[in-house]
């Protein structure tokens, strides 16, 4: 019997897959649901690797939260934009990372920290994330509308990856230069949601039936 991990991969990798741009499939990527991330390079046995599970909260807003990832230049308003941004000034041993960690979304923030934030300097890393997340990472996704069965999924999904033993990044992964250790060690672009309970066989069953209705 294979693994979970094994089967998750070979289920998503069965999937429609979407690459940038993809703003002309709006009309059938659904408007709730679960995005599955695959990144060049990344290989797990026969199938291409996944590197992150995501979802939104908001209503209708898979879209939106995809184009948060992909195109809006905005590293406080996608963690996964963030966690790039982290590699991209480590890898370059970059002080600048301790300002990067620095958040300005809410006024009080903003009034805080903006003075320490060179504004240029992070368009310049922002274009860098963009054009390296554009041109490296595919993903499929799939419908599921209720927001509590999304963050159920989600999690299930991201915290059997993030703790199989089966599941190594390449030592070429751009992951590696992350300062986060879970990240490191998990291979995947993301820290929260990773200690939950791994997917059971009996819903591993009903994850596939959700696939193909």
């Amino acid at each position: 019997m294979q693994s979970i991990a094994f089967e998750l991969h070979k289920l998503f990798n069965s999937q429609k897959r979407y690459y940038f741009p993809f703003k002309e499939f709006k009309q059938e990527i659904p408007q709730n649901g679960i995005y599955i991330i695959f990144e060049s390079g990344e290989r797990y046995l026969e199938f291409d690797r996944i590197v992150r599970v995501g979802t939104h909260t908001g209503n209708n807003q898979l879209f939106s939260r995809l184009n948060q990832h992909y195109i809006k230049e905005n590293k406080n308003r996608s963690i996964f934009r963030k966690n790039i941004g982290r590699c991209i000034l480590n890898k370059a041993n970059n002080p600048y990372l301790i300002i990067w960690e620095l958040d300005t979304t809410s006024a009080e923030e903003k009034k805080m920290n903006s003075y320490l934030v060179d504004v240029e300097f992070e368009r310049q890393i922002e274009r860098q994330i963009s054009t390296y997340i554009q041109e490296n990472l595919s993903f499929c996704v799939f419908r599921i509308n209720n927001r509590e069965q999304r963050l159920f999924w989600e999690s299930k999904i991201a915290s059997t990856l993030a703790q199989s033993k089966e599941l190594r990044p390449s030592s070429g992964w751009f992951g590696n230069y992350s300062p986060k250790d879970r990240i490191r060690a998990s291979g995947l672009w993301q820290v929260n949601g990773l200690d939950g309970e791994c997917i059971t066989h009996i819903e591993l069953e009903e994850l596939k039936r959700i696939l193909i209705t």
